[in-house]
């Protein structure tokens, strides 16, 4: 098993970052939605290890979870 690698890994997060918003530009919400869905499992086939891939899933639904609780949720 390969332990999903949490720490800053990107050579260039700041051209990551840019091409990623680039991608999204002039599509529909919809479109966005697939697009990021497509690239889930696009990313998912190249790491290929299903338990890494299922800590990046738990590790970003706590995430969104984390960040959308109402204050003093818990």
């Amino acid at each position: 098993m390969t332990a999903l690698n949490t720490q800053p890994h990107l050579a260039d997060p700041d051209s990551f970052y840019a091409s990623l918003i680039n991608a999204h530009r002039d599509l529909t919400t919809a479109q966005s939605h697939a697009m990021n869905a497509a690239l889930v499992l696009l990313l998912a086939n190249h790491i290929g290890d299903l338990q890494a891939i299922q800590q990046a899933l738990d590790a970003a639904r706590e995430a969104v979870i984390r960040d959308t609780e109402p204050a003093g949720a818990a």
